[in-house]
């Protein structure tokens, strides 16, 4: 079984993705910004990632998920200085589920307002 969802998000539009993809068990949500109806929300680490981790626990929960089903994590910063603000964010999500995690130091994305992307795999349980 394979089933796409979608945010509506106009680069999902223009690029031709699907900001989840369901296969089976898995879901797979592609990179996710601090993208919001007026712009970038929040202008440093924290307050991005925060408020990416609460898009995607919707994003999660229209697939039938939850965070307690995420087993990889990715973390894209703009400025790997700031991995530990990033990180407290991720760790207030994750703390107990402890999926496996990737920071990944990148060059500025599209807009040079985001400074994070997540993405995440989540995996229910077979039996």
């Amino acid at each position: 079984m394979r089933k796409t969802f979608g945010t509506g998000s106009v680069w999902e539009q223009a690029l031709g993705y699907s900001r989840a993809v369901q296969v089976d068990n898995t879901l797979y949500i592609s990179a996710t910004a601090a993208s919001g109806e007026d712009g970038t929300v929040g202008a440093d680490f924290y307050t991005q990632t925060r408020f990416i981790l609460e898009k995607l626990g919707a994003v999660l929960a229209d697939a039938g998920f939850g965070f307690a089903d995420v087993v990889q994590s990715k973390l894209y910063l703009t400025d790997i200085s700031k991995w530990e603000d990033a990180g407290r964010a991720h760790g207030e999500v994750f703390g107990d589920i402890r999926p496996t995690l990737s920071l990944v130091h990148v060059l500025p994305f599209l807009d040079p307002n985001m400074l994070v992307e997540i993405e995440l795999v989540a995996q229910k349980s077979l039996g």
